[in-house]
Formats: C-alpha cells, sequence, structure tokens
C-alpha cells in the first residue's frame, strides 16, 4: 500500500484545524503542516494530531508557501490539504480503498471532487468539480513507444470518487482581491489562469471599490496585444461593469462593443438588463435580461446566464404591473439549477 503524506499551509485556524485533521488521521501517513504567522494556537493543535510543524515567512506568495510544505514530505504521494476540508466516513473508507488500489497503477496524480463549493459566493461555478488533490512525490521517467521511442513527459492522471467538503468559516475574497492587487502592482503579469479568476471573483463577490481598485489594469489588459481574445471579453465585462457604476456612457458603449464583436456574453446583457431596469426602462431591461438567460453563454459567472437573469425579469414584470409573468420567471429562477462541472 502507498504511504501518504497531508501538506497543507495555515494562518489561524485554530476553530477548524482539528476538523480537518480528524478526519484524515486514519488515512495519510504523515501530517505537514505549515505555519505562516498564526497568533492563536493552531500550533497547538497541528501538534495534538502528531503533525510536523514548520514556520515560514509569509511573503504573499501561496505558491512558494505550498512548494514549502511539499519540499518536507518523505512519504510516496503528497495530498495537499486546506484546513477548510471535511472529509466524512464514507469518503475516508473510498480514500482507503484509493490507497490500495493505486499501489499497482502508474498513477501521477489523482483528482478528487471538492464539493459545497456554493456555500459561500466568491470564484466557484460549480458545487461539486473534479480537482487534482493526491500526487507522487517523486516521478520516475520512463521511455515509452516500441519505436522511435520518448521519455513520457505528461503525467499520467485519474479521477476518482472520493468527495472533499469544502467548509469555509469566512470569505476570502477580500483577501484574494488584495492579493491580486499586490501583485499586479509588484510587475506580476497575471496567467491567463488568474486573468480569468480576477475578473470572475470581482464580478461575483468584489465591491464598489474593487471594481474602481481593478480599473486601471482591465484597461490595460484590453489594449495589451498578448492577451487573448477571451481575456480581452473578460476585461470587457469587468469595464462594462464599471462604466455603469461610473455612470460613463461612452465608456459603457465602448466595452459593450468589444465584447459583442464576437459572440455576446450572458455578462455583458446582464449588466444592460441593470443598465436599464436602474433607469426605469423596465420594457429594454427584459430585451437584455432575456437575452442573457436565453440567447447567450456566460464567460465568467455561470449565474448570470441562469437563475439572476430570470429572477430580475421577474422583478421588471412586477414593475410594470404583471404579476402572472413575474411569478412565471421566479418559478423559473427556483428551478434553475447550475449544470454539472465539465470533466477535466
Amino acid at each position: 500500500m502507498i504511504t501518504i503524506s497531508l501538506c497543507m499551509i495555515v494562518k489561524n485556524e485554530e476553530d477548524i484545524l482539528g476538523r480537518c485533521l480528524e478526519g484524515f488521521k486514519d488515512i495519510v501517513d504523515e501530517m505537514i503542516v505549515v505555519d505562516t504567522g498564526s497568533t492563536d494556537k493552531t500550533i497547538e493543535v497541528a501538534k495534538s494530531y502528531g503533525a510536523k510543524v514548520y514556520e515560514f515567512e509569509w511573503i504573499n506568495d501561496f505558491s512558494a508557501a505550498r512548494n514549502y510544505s511539499f519540499s518536507k514530505a518523505t512519504c510516496d504521494f503528497i495530498y495537499s490539504a486546506d484546513a477548510d476540508e471535511v472529509i466524512d466516513e464514507e469518503n475516508q473508507e473510498r480514500f482507503i480503498k484509493l490507497k490500495e488500489d493505486i499501489d499497482e497503477l502508474d498513477i501521477d496524480i489523482v483528482q478528487m471532487y471538492y464539493t459545497n463549493q456554493l456555500s459561500s459566493r466568491s470564484v466557484y461555478n460549480y458545487d461539486r468539480e473534479l480537482r487534482p488533490k493526491l500526487f507522487r512525490r517523486i516521478r520516475h521517467f520512463l521511455w515509452c513507444d516500441p519505436i522511435h521511442e520518448q521519455v513520457k513527459l505528461q503525467p499520467t492522471v485519474c479521477d476518482s470518487d472520493v468527495e472533499i467538503i469544502h467548509m469555509p468559516k469566512e470569505s476570502h475574497t477580500e483577501r484574494d482581491l488584495a492579493s491580486f492587487r499586490r501583485a499586479i502592482d509588484n510587475g506580476h503579469r497575471l496567467s491567463r489562469r488568474l486573468h480569468m479568476m480576477y475578473a470572475r471573483e470581482l464580478l461575483m463577490a468584489g465591491s464598489d471599490e474593487d471594481f474602481i481598485l481593478a480599473k486601471k489594469f482591465f484597461i490595460e489588459s484590453t489594449l495589451d496585444t498578448t492577451r487573448s481574445t477571451d481575456e480581452i471579453k473578460e476585461a470587457s465585462v469587468i469595464l462594462t461593469h464599471i462604466a455603469i457604476l461610473e455612470h460613463d456612457i461612452e465608456m459603457l458603449l465602448k466595452f459593450v462593443l468589444k465584447d459583442v464583436i464576437t459572440e455576446t456574453s450572458s455578462e455583458v446583457c446582464y449588466e444592460l438588463g441593470k443598465f436599464y431596469q436602474e433607469k426605469g426602462d423596465y420594457d429594454e431591461a427584459i430585451v437584455w435580461f432575456f437575452n442573457a438567460g436565453y440567447e447567450t453563454q456566460s464567460i465568467l459567472d455561470i449565474h448570470r446566464s441562469g437563475d439572476m437573469p430570470r429572477r430580475a425579469i421577474a422583478e421588471c414584470y412586477r414593475a410594470i404591473g404583471n404579476e402572472e409573468q413575474a411569478k412565471d420567471y421566479d418559478r423559473e429562477a427556483d428551478s434553475w439549477q447550475v449544470p454539472q462541472a465539465p470533466l477535466n
């Protein structure tokens, strides 16, 4: 049977760390807890479960801290954990069975289902989706193909049926958005993935001030010829929202057109619906909310093509005295369900 090192980074997690470690203590073979500056009893809680605790000076870089935690592992595989994870008895059994089975397989990475993601609205579109969670610590390179042989470079990834419940004690949005701004101010170029996540978290959970503070970055993004069309569309969604906040019609037109020049996004249609709704032009608002919910697709926030425009249409019909239509769209909003996350 393989051995597993649990590795995590923590700071001030005394309230929930024990809950996490209790669920994994009979699954993993060692626990590595890297503390980044706790002032509560986090370290004491970790040690009470037999964890090896290391201190790491926080340098505003989660990857650096994760890499340090991985460097301390000694087992065959590493499970990358967060303190707000919970694993129930059924999935503990699945995990232990996975440990038994994986020994016979040439697997480098195991994906597990992350669930309960929509309990706090921040950056997730799906309540249950696969994530890479278990990593072979030392990868052995193999030659493949009977002729014109070459070293296999791509890792072998498998999907498991193990479910990890995400149960955060608070929203991380304020911390996350501040981290994005800090990275940008320090000259870090956001990757394609981080560009999308910054835009998504702003749209889902950002305050008006967060949007205004992001304005310069996203304007520069639309002017960056090395950014993809998708990134320019993401930036245009954010700048459309900012234009409405600032009552800047010229800016609104500019970034709406940047979006609609390709396939129009649900997000921009939704923003236009809100624009006309706030002006009291409910008929025009309904047109754009209908486009958001029925004619276009979302690129950042799936709810802006689902329950949100349907609920907004109901509000508009109610405002013009059509209660029957309002109830119909309320029912549609209530019955709308987030679709299954696409498999990676």
